[in-house]
């Protein structure tokens, strides 16, 4: 039959060397290969670019207007192509609004829930509130103090969009004369224009009173006709004061306490109605943090315990004449002052001071009260002198938790209503297997059961998916910007797998990132969910487990870059294990392995300890990072892994060793971190933002290269500095296009193209430059050389060929020189800068921290970068590694094995020790799925050992 393959002709996207494949759908197929092999070439740059294109140009001309042209793979032929869908690895976003709940959209069934069923409870007394009365209003009012003055309003449009002339002429029509628009009182005679694309709000109105005894009548006939206007609503205006709201619906009847109307968007934070006033739904505020301005409190204010004043003469004096001033003493730890000292000289002090200061513009003596230093940055960042004033101050400033709604993001009035004794923020605070036991063993009236039924059924759904690709750790109130990628790509799995669509072609890059060998079975029986509806899945990943599950397994390869893009193998994963061209069936089989060292390294004796570490889910733990050894950090996803390393051993070192502001997260005290020299961050975040940055730009051996390209003959006659052969400034560089190589074109309605330069033919450089040559070759020449080539053409130059050997030793031989930085993944980022750090010359007391380097990573490749790390071991150094990979977990010193489970089960200390220490500790999950390839590894480890003798 032809229609269950994919069969594709000539695929040359990329490094893909013209290749022709067969597919068969609905089915899992697992895309494998080394780093840059070409993997994603074929499976998103080919399929998926292919099928979105063929489905966009299925849609009217009308709609592909707002979707733009898509460019065509270059490809022959692609046939038997299904609508694709791409599950990648983006982080889901990076608005601050944005949480678990509401990208999957859960949230929105919530919000429905509590506008439903939910009962208003008031947060005074704990009064149920049901619907007022018109006499319970008029006693309301009545409570007044005497001769206030009042309005009795009729919300007729609150906050809708439109020109609403239909309500003017209503208005007019029942003889109102005095109408409030958006927060102005206007003459109804006046005639509205209203901007129809605003939003509005429109109170009539109804009376204009002075509270006293004999008004009740006329209170009771103005409020009743407020309520029919309005349909239930009323305010009551106090002029010069407040605005009370009523409703026939919900109100306390001993305070007055009002809930409003009981709609979803009450329950938003992201709608005015609902929102915390205070934070805007923000759950947090931006303030002056005390901790980020005196991080050290054993210091003297002699010693410059205060930081932003700490290099400035006019401050010091000021700061000193204001102790002489009050009595303060300047010699004594900032901890040991009384808390009235404290507070002075942060808040200030009402006492006038006479002040002699020296400043910029000469001399100054004046007599004032002493600001405070919380009060004098709070000045300069909200009104300061310059940007950079601004700036300078926003240091010090960091995102605390709302003072007003404790973080739960939403008002008082959303919060008043319960379902179960929960509000909502309460509900999205729980863990989402929590919120499930919760959700199913809800309790409510016959009526309301039967109102609740459908949006239960959907809850329960998606909260049963997030579990099954293992998040159930995650809560719903989580910020979508602090999820890994792995987590926001298996968000969008679940989402997808609620949709229960068939027939769809769904692409995933690497699901199985940040996730535990223990979650990994619930992911795979996800994917063959979706793949048993009728659905084609290909997935590029190097996990084994995935790779033996899938029903069809390509390999691609021989090498990365140019050598590789060839099919190597395809077919099952038994048939790829018996195919001696695949790189991944040797190491799927077990001829291949990652040898494990047979002695553990014994460190310095020396380490890092940290003292009650509780922020997130950890429980107030101690834990010692040993110097001198290989220490990785595992446990199960949401155990605490990246709450200890990044939020707080990460950030208390760079405050304590380069005084960074960013505050790290809640711990005691840290000690030992005087042992080490420097901290250094290897993350996976791009090397350059702009296409002119390249590997030969930011591992600094492009500076080298032009300065031998200067040294030529040619150059030296010609009178050629080095700044000849850069591509950024003026002189060398091709004028025409500015040394980008490349001119786009701007094409209206269809998408810029980009041509090579005419005048340089992408070369960069102009003429003249070029035809300086160092070995027959010219810059541009050499800029195009992939790293292997250049290593071997620069072997006689030791300072260019020890830098490009680095390149090449952490696997990205296959890179060429100039690439773009934009175009390298983020494990060939995070490589490149750990090749950046290999040629520094090591004092062998740096303190490295990786966040799963081996993303992206196949096993051969693996094997390679534990060579590396090895390598800055043996120099002195400490390595810590976040890391789930069995092959990395096995090669460590030591490891801190955190759990037992994730989220609000996790946060505590499983094990510590060698690895042969931690497959002995039955609690540990790490151990449970180490201790079988540990005990086959070690075992073929010494076996190769005894062969070689």
């Amino acid at each position: 039959m032809v229609n269950d393959k994919i069969v594709i002709h000539g695929a040359r996207e990329h490094n893909l060397k013209d290749i022709s494949l067969t597919i068969p759908k609905d089915k899992l197929v697992v895309v494998t290969g080394l780093s840059g092999s070409g993997k994603s070439s074929l499976a998103f740059d080919t399929l998926y670019a292919e099928g979105r294109r063929r489905y966009v140009e299925s849609l009217s001309s009308y709609a592909r207007q707002f979707l733009g042209q898509m460019d065509k793979a270059d490809v022959d032929s692609i046939d038997g192509l299904n609508p694709a869908i791409s599950i990648d690895q983006k982080t889901t976003s990076h608005n601050p609004r944005s949480t678990v709940g509401t990208v999957t959209e859960i949230n929105d069934y919530l919000r429905l829930l509590w506008a439903r069923v939910g009962k208003p409870i008031c947060p005074n007394d704990g009064t149920l509130i049901e619907s007022q009365s018109v006499d319970q209003m008029v006693d309301r009012v009545m409570q007044l103090p005497e001769r206030s003055k009042i309005q009795v309003l009729s919300p007729v449009i609150r906050a809708k969009r439109g020109e609403h002339k239909e309500v003017f002429k209503r208005i007019q029509r029942a003889g109102y004369v005095r109408v409030i628009v958006d927060g102005e009182m206007h003459d109804i005679s006046e005639g509205f224009e209203l901007d129809k694309n605003k939003k509005h709000s429109i109170d009539i109105v109804v009376d204009r009173l002075v509270v006293k005894d004999s008004i009740r009548s006329r209170l009771f006939d103005s409020i009743e006709a407020a309520l029919r206007l309005s349909e239930g609503y009323m305010d009551i205006d106090i002029i010069g004061d407040k605005k009370i709201n009523f409703s026939e619906f919900y109100a306390c009847p001993k305070c007055g306490f009002t809930v409003g109307e009981m709609e979803p968007r009450l329950f938003s934070f992201n709608a005015p109605f609902g929102a915390c006033s205070n934070c805007d739904g923000l759950g947090m505020k931006l303030a002056i943090d005390e901790d980020l301005v005196i991080p050290d409190r054993s210091l003297t204010l002699q010693q410059g315990a205060l930081i932003p004043w700490k290099n400035s003469k006019y401050y010091t004096e000021m700061l000193t004449q204001a102790c002489e001033a009050l009595k303060i003493p300047m010699d004594k730890p900032f901890s040991k002052l009384t808390k009235k000292q404290k507070d002075t000289i942060l808040y200030g002090s009402k006492k006038k001071i006479k002040f002699h200061l020296h400043g910029d513009f000469g001399v100054n003596d004046t007599t004032q009260e002493f600001e405070g230093i919380i009060n004098n940055i709070d000045r300069r960042y909200n009104h300061p002198m310059s940007s950079f004033m601004r700036d300078a101050m926003g240091k010090y400033m960091t995102e605390l938790t709302c003072p007003v709604c404790h973080g739960k993001r939403l008002n008082e009035k959303a919060l008043a209503v319960k379902v179960n004794g929960l509000d909502i923020a309460q509900a999205s605070d729980l863990s989402i297997e929590k919120a499930l036991k919760f959700f199913e063993a809800v309790k409510l009236s016959d009526q309301d059961a039967m109102i609740a039924k459908p949006i239960l059924k959907e809850v329960d759904d998606r909260l049963t998916f997030l579990i099954n690709v293992g998040l159930d750790y995650l809560t719903l109130s989580r910020s979508a910007r602090t999820l890994s990628g792995g987590e926001a790509q298996r968000i969008r799995l679940a989402t997808q797998i609620g949709s229960n669509l068939s027939g769809v072609m769904y692409i995933l890059d690497e699901p199985s990132i940040g996730l535990h060998q223990r979650d990994n079975d619930r992911l795979i029986s996800s994917l063959k969910k979706m793949r048993d509806l009728g659905n084609s899945l290909i997935v590029v990943e190097h996990d084994d487990e995935t790779m033996k599950q899938a029903d069809y397994l390509i390999d691609m390869g021989p090498g990365a870059g140019a050598y590789g893009g060839q099919v190597m193998a395809a077919g099952t994963p038994q048939e790829v294990m018996k195919n001696p061209n695949s790189l991944t069936g040797q190491y799927l089989s077990g001829k291949k392995f990652v040898p494990v060292p047979l002695q553990r390294r014994k460190g310095n004796g020396k380490a890092i300890k940290i003292k009650g570490a509780q922020e997130n889910n950890l429980k107030e733990i101690d834990v010692s990072f040993p110097l001198g050894k290989f220490v990785v950090v595992t446990g199960v996803s949401g155990s605490g892994k990246s709450t200890l390393v990044n939020l707080i051993l990460k950030r208390a070192l760079a405050q304590k060793l380069n005084n960074n502001s960013e505050k790290p997260g809640k711990y005691k005290s840290i000690s030992g971190y005087k042992n080490i020299e420097k901290i250094i961050d290897i993350d996976q975040s791009p090397i350059g933002r702009t296409p002119r940055s390249n590997p030969a730009t930011y591992t600094s051996v492009f500076d080298d290269i032009r300065a031998l390209f200067a040294q030529t003959n040619e150059a030296k006659m010609r009178g050629y500095t080095k700044a000849r052969f850069s591509f950024n400034v003026k002189g060398g560089r091709c004028e025409a296009c500015h040394g980008d190589g490349i001119i786009k074109i701007e094409m209206n309605f269809l998408p810029d193209v980009y041509v090579p330069c005419e005048v340089c033919h992408g070369t960069r450089y102009n003429s003249e430059t070029l035809e300086v040559t160092y070995r027959e070759k010219n810059i541009a020449q050499v800029l195009d050389m992939t790293i292997n080539e250049a290593c071997k053409f620069f072997e006689n130059i030791p300072k260019i060929h020890r830098k490009l050997q680095t390149i090449v030793d952490v696997g990205l031989g296959y890179v060429k020189l100039g690439q773009s930085a934009t175009t390298l993944s983020g494990g060939e980022a995070q490589r490149m800068k750990l090749a950046g750090e290999l040629q520094k010359l090591s004092t062998g007391n740096n303190f490295y921290i990786l966040d799963e380097p081996t993303t992206g990573l196949h096993t051969d490749d693996i094997k390679r970068l534990l060579e590396v790390l090895q390598r800055l071991v043996d120099e002195g150094n400490t390595v810590l590694i976040i890391e789930h990979n069995l092959d990395v977990i096995k090669n460590a010193d030591w490891l801190i094995d955190l759990g037992p489970e994730g989220g609000e089960g996790g946060g505590q200390i499983v094990a510590t020790g060698t690895p042969e220490d931690v497959v002995k500790v039955k609690e540990s999950y790490t151990g449970q799925y180490l201790k079988p390839v540990l005990e086959r590894d070690t075992k073929l480890t010494k076996e190769k050992k005894a062969s070689r003798i």
